[in-house]
């Protein structure tokens, strides 16, 4: 068993004695769970912007499946300018490479 973060084990702490649930629910109330954000630079930037020690294991593995759609979504970006650039004549403007 991997042991937790101290950031982690404080915020568990917090929530326990609030009375309230392990899990963040404050990411709710900023825009939908990251499981649900779809590819693009919104889910880029949250990723960009989550502190990875204060996640709890639920959350970082949330964290590692959004990261993995960010991925892949920019992996077909890539092949499409790459299919485009390597097409004669179908640069941008119609202009021949």
């Amino acid at each position: 068993m991997k042991a937790m973060s101290p950031g982690v084990v404080d915020y568990l702490f917090r929530q326990l004695v609030a009375g309230k649930p392990a899990e963040d629910i404050e990411w709710q109330r900023e825009g939908p769970a990251l499981a649900e954000e779809p590819p693009g630079a919104e889910l880029a930037r949250r990723l960009g912007e989550t502190e990875l020690e204060a996640l709890t294991p639920l959350e970082l593995f949330e964290y590692v499946r959004a990261a993995q759609r960010l991925e892949e979504w920019a992996g077909r970006l890539r092949e499409a300018a790459v299919e485009l650039y390597c097409s004669p004549g179908r640069l941008p403007g119609g202009r021949p490479a």
